[in-house]
């Protein structure tokens, strides 16, 4: 059923509610950069500002005002052509934490009794001149079980993703940790080597599991990382990062279920009315829209209520990571949404890959090849205006590593063979095509297939195969790839070495190409 209450026209004021109690302030430019309102710097006119709700514009002296709850962080939404104060970890500070008695008891600390409200809460932010065509990076899972796990990341992932140049800002898309909340903390000291501002999504595995309200789940990640439902803007773009799961399962009480608390999509419509529909919208969460292993993962009346938010705007991207394997999806009439440009679904790989599963590599890193076939690696999101382009970036391959594939290195001449060439084209969909020849000949399309990618498959075999224990742990079993093309292998062309080239064209009309050889050998 539609929820009506989100589909009216919202104005960008404080809205009435039960409550009694408000918080004001001024959003002002901080000209010196102390970190405190001087006399000469004037308030900032139009930024927005919310309680986690509702959403209020400051007016022209940049003053502001909205309601306020016992428990509920203040934040700032970003302008474009402004950046926020950063605190040590590069981690975004333009928000306050009111909570007058603290979290609720729980394993893992919560946030700490903040005391009565200032009687004026004002917010600094620095005008830049910051670029419509911009970069951002995107880490699926971090997932870091323990201090050994997270050297992992450090020496891997980190290692790599801070050599590259000119990247504005990054997200990780949840699961920031593995249960251990304690971990937080390293996680924030090893994220600040990316020397940029670092934006943060809630996981299922970064929740107090001890919480019995959904609300009371995120305590210890609002200690140390500040709300879980915000936006910011950058550009052109406009970025809403939500906690997309709920906790409790509020059907069974077991477990967790993917959505969204009627208050958070009040949130995103209070948001969305202050922006305008030419922006490109970028929805970060954890938990994905679609899980091809799970239809039930994500709760429909949540998942619906988000597409009628969001229905005049044209240019929309959802990220999500959870899944530990890679897929887009397109959403759109075809999916029973009437929209003429479908939404674009990027459920990215994980830096995790497979949870640091694998043997070493010569680095001794753990090679986590994902169950998909998908190399751990990180994603890159290249913005433009409203437009944009998505790619993905194995660790320790070239840039231009988009495609793995597999085939037998030999055959007999002129006889029939089972045996096929499989190209795992790691950021493919259904939509992209696949084509392959052998030497010069002519390009062939290549089927979709959805099976287990076969060098994945071999992976795990060997795993079991060894005699004896080697160092890491055991890689997950495998599950259909949903990016993978096959085609058969020739066997009547002369007897000798062959080149097999595969070339793909992605969403954004871009060409990517690999190649590998084969023999055809006569039999004795």
């Amino acid at each position: 059923m539609r929820r009506s209450v989100y589909t009216v026209m919202f104005v960008c004021l404080v809205t009435c509610v039960s409550a009694q109690s408000f918080v004001e302030g001024i959003v002002y430019e901080d000209l010196n950069g102390n970190g405190r309102r001087d006399r000469r710097e004037r308030g900032v006119a139009g930024v927005a500002v919310s309680n986690g709700t509702d959403v209020s514009l400051t007016d022209a002296l940049g003053k502001y005002r909205l309601p306020t709850v016992a428990d509920c962080i203040v934040f700032v939404i970003k302008p474009s052509g402004y950046r926020s104060a950063t605190d040590e970890f590069n981690l975004p500070q333009s928000f306050y934490r009111h909570k007058p008695s603290g979290s609720p008891e729980s394993f893992y600390k919560g946030v700490e009794p903040t005391g009565a409200l200032p009687a004026s809460l004002d917010f600094a932010l620095y005008k830049y001149d910051e670029p419509e065509a911009f970069t951002a990076l995107l880490f699926g899972d971090t997932q870091t079980y323990s201090e050994q796990e997270m050297e992992y990341l450090e020496r891997g992932i980190i290692a790599e993703a801070r050599q590259l140049p000119n990247i504005s800002f990054g997200i990780t898309l949840g699961d920031l940790v593995g249960d251990r909340l304690d971990l937080h903390q390293l996680y924030k000291q090893t994220i600040r080597q990316m020397g940029v501002p670092w934006y943060n999504v809630m996981g299922n595995h970064d929740m107090n599991y001890d919480a019995t309200e959904d609300r009371f789940s995120d305590e210890a990640f609002e200690a140390h990382f500040g709300p879980n439902n915000y936006a910011f803007n950058y550009g052109k773009a406009h970025f809403i990062v939500l906690d997309d799961i709920l906790y409790p399962h509020p059907i069974t009480g077991k477990g967790y279920w993917g959505g969204l608390r009627d208050d958070q999509l009040a949130f995103v419509a209070h948001d969305l009315a202050c922006v305008p529909h030419d922006r490109l919208i970028v929805v970060s969460m954890h938990i994905p829209l679609f899980d091809a292993e799970d239809a039930e993962a994500f709760r429909d009346a949540d998942r619906q209520a988000l597409y009628e938010l969001l229905r005049d705007y044209p240019d929309v991207l959802f990220l999500s990571a959870h899944t530990h394997i890679q897929t887009h999806n397109s959403i759109g009439r075809a999916q029973g949404v009437n929209r003429e440009k479908p939404i674009h679904e990027y459920n990215a790989g994980t830096t995790c890959g497979d949870w640091y599963s694998g043997p070493l590599n010569e680095e001794g890193l753990p090679v986590s090849t994902m169950r998909d076939g998908t190399p751990a690696g990180y994603a890159l999101l290249r913005i433009d205006g409203n437009r944009y382009v998505t790619d993905y970036k194995t660790l320790g391959k070239p840039d231009d590593y988009q495609i793995s594939l597999y085939h037998p290195k030999a055959v007999p001449f002129r006889r029939s063979t089972s045996a096929s060439i499989y190209a795992n084209f790691f950021m493919g969909n259904t939509d992209d095509t696949v084509e392959y020849r052998i030497d010069d000949g002519a390009w062939m399309k290549m089927q979709r297939t959805e099976e287990f990618d076969p060098a994945y498959y071999r992976y795990v075999q060997d795993w079991d195969y060894l005699e004896h224990i080697v160092p890491g742990q055991r890689p997950s079993n495998p599950i259909p790839c949903t990016h993978l093309w096959k085609a058969r292998i020739a066997t009547n062309l002369p007897a000798g070495e062959h080149r097999i080239e595969v070339r793909a064209k992605d969403r954004f009309d871009r060409t990517h190409t690999t190649a590998s050889a084969y023999k055809i050998e006569e039999q004795p």
